[in-house]
């Protein structure tokens, strides 16, 4: 029979780090503390958690993220069943957009900071740090126009970073003027590159007959000199968005955040207006990015909106981040310990443990024991495995006496203990 494995471009997270693929897959407490960070930092920001479906209408995500690009060209995985098509999320802002339709969130007055965790997929090639499976967490702030949004979405996300220990980041800061803005930009960008398509890669060539922006990411060297002489975004942009700019710059700078002007920073969308940004770790390479945003007001007429819904966000990839702590060495959660490891010698003390370690636990103490009726010897060997800090070392004598023996595992120290007393000595 043949031994099934996990799907190419997906991973399991298990208890231990390990290496799949050339890759180190961290272990479940450090996706644990990731994720709590998470949690942390948007609670202190007002936001609420937001969890949608993975499984999305096709036509949401396409016009969500654009009909020509690479992702919904190539890159999801979609399926129907009799005459409904549907796509595995390949990302979350176009379904908390769905959502805040949907569900009318607008009468919850205010405006509405919606955070969420959780998995995407691309039928991508798997590459360092990238899968088919992956995972996110951003925050969409829905219904402000306030240069305000802008800065306090990118100031969570720096919150984040620093939370989880990360110091070597750059943050690239553009604006995207608004919808007259980049139809202009686009054009003046076709007229220029156009002459010198023949110089450009495959890739580059056919982005400029569908989406040209997406050219400005290019991290081909010969494309980058090409581009030098490109016209630049900023010298479109209209003035109501010069000024929403200055005024997310003044913002980042009135809380102490660096960045870097990038005119060649764009979201290759058309929905995307004004403010654009992108973290990154020098520390990984050409794939430097570990989670970006902007401001995304055409997105709710997109999918369906009679008007647009002014919003800003950003999403952030997990296993990104996770090799920038990694390249960092940034310190990781230790490996939990258990408090208590009762060693049971014979059925009546095995009997008992499976009793006396609920009493234990309800006490609030971590409490586990060996399940294969195993010899001292082992038993002791499985409570080093665990790191436990205390082992009970019960048998007929000590069920007799009313007592266990309590060995302090760091000190070698061990003396008899009575039941009720060993929450007590075990937290002294």
């Amino acid at each position: 029979m043949n031994t099934f494995k996990s799907i190419s471009g997906t991973f399991d997270i298990l208890p231990d780090e390990y290496s799949a693929g050339g890759d180190t897959i961290a272990p479940s407490r450090t996706w644990r503390h990731l994720e709590a960070v998470v949690h942390s930092v948007m609670l202190q920001f007002g936001a609420e958690e937001i969890r949608t479906p993975i499984l999305e209408p096709t036509e949401l995500i396409a016009r969500g993220i654009g009909a020509l690009t690479d992702i919904v060209t190539k890159e999801m995985f979609a399926f129907e069943r009799g005459s409904t098509h549907y796509v595995m999320r390949p990302e979350v802002t176009a379904p908390v957009m769905r959502a805040y339709l949907q569900h009318n969130m607008v009468q919850r007055g205010g405006t509405q900071r919606l955070y969420y965790v959780g998995p995407c997929f691309r039928a991508e090639r798997p590459q360092k740090g990238r899968y088919r499976q992956f995972h996110q967490f951003g925050l969409e702030v829905i219904g402000a126009e306030d240069a305000r949004a802008d800065a306090e979405v990118i100031l969570s996300l720096r919150n984040i970073l620093e939370a989880l220990g990360l110091k070597q980041y750059t943050l690239r800061l553009n604006s995207l003027g608004d919808e007259e803005s980049r139809p202009a930009f686009k054009a003046a960008l076709v007229e220029y590159l156009t002459p010198l398509a023949d110089q450009l890669s495959d890739i580059s060539r056919k982005r400029l007959e569908t989406n040209p922006l997406r050219i400005l990411d290019t991290k081909n060297e010969k494309e980058r000199v090409l581009l030098e002489k490109a016209p630049l975004l900023s010298d479109f942009i209209d003035e109501a968005s010069r000024v929403h700019h200055e005024q997310v710059k003044g913002l980042l700078s009135d809380v102490g955040i660096d960045f870097v002007e990038d005119p060649f920073l764009v979201r290759g969308l058309d929905y995307y207006s004004r403010t654009a940004f992108e973290f990154e770790s020098p520390l990984l390479g050409a794939q430097s990015s570990i989670a970006g945003g902007g401001r995304y007001d055409l997105l709710s007429k997109e999918v369906g909106s009679k008007q647009a819904v002014p919003a800003v966000g950003f999403a952030a990839g997990m296993e990104r981040i996770l090799l920038a702590c990694a390249a960092e060495e940034v310190a990781q959660p230790a490996a939990p310990h258990v408090d208590v490891f009762i060693v049971a010698l014979g059925d009546p003390a095995i009997t008992w443990a499976f009793w006396a370690g609920e009493r234990l636990r309800q006490a609030g103490l971590r409490v586990t024991y060996d399940l294969k009726g195993r010899s001292m010897k082992a038993q002791m060997r499985e409570a080093n495995r665990q790191q436990a800090r205390f082992v009970a070392i019960v048998g007929e004598d000590e069920l007799a006496a009313g007592s266990v023996q309590l060995k302090n595992m760091e000190t070698g120290e061990q003396h008899p203990v009575r039941l009720e007393d060993i929450a007590t000595s075990v937290n002294a």
